[in-house]
């Protein structure tokens, strides 16, 4: 999952633009400082996003030609994904509480960007709505 981030040097810092977070607009000292700004704006905004019940948008795979691709962390993927499916079924953090048999704070974890939620309990909460966690990419040839 990531984000597209659009630098303009208007005569000054670079300033990142986030099209799918029109809210969001960071600064660098350097492209790659303003690109790493962007990204840690884009995982705020998602945070916020989740926090209010707002709809986050679909990843990205590539940007359109005009900005720089920056990808969230694998966590923070996952957790987006749980409450976009959460969202979308219709399936409240009570619910899932319900489902999964914990206390409702380790289910509120879940959502929170910021904690480093063990995959273990993600992938539960995942079987629980019904979608088992696919996890993809090419392994190398045996050694």
């Amino acid at each position: 999952m990531g984000g597209e981030i659009i630098s303009e040097s208007g005569g000054g810092l670079p300033r990142n633009l986030q099209p799918a977070f029109p809210e969001v607009t960071t600064f660098g000292d350097t492209q790659p400082e303003a690109a790493l700004e962007g990204l840690k704006a884009i995982e705020e905004a998602m945070a916020a996003r989740i926090s209010d019940g707002e709809d986050i948008p679909l990843p990205l795979d590539e940007t359109s030609g005009v900005g720089r691709y920056v990808e969230v962390s694998a966590l923070t993927f996952l957790k987006c994904g749980l409450y976009m499916i959460c969202k979308s079924t219709d399936v409240s953090r009570a619910e899932l509480t319900r489902r999964l048999g914990w206390h409702r704070e380790q289910v509120d974890r879940l959502f929170r960007i910021d904690h480093k939620s063990q995959l273990d309990q993600i992938e539960q909460a995942y079987k629980a709505l019904g979608v088992p966690l696919d996890v993809g990419f090419q392994l190398p040839a045996a050694a």
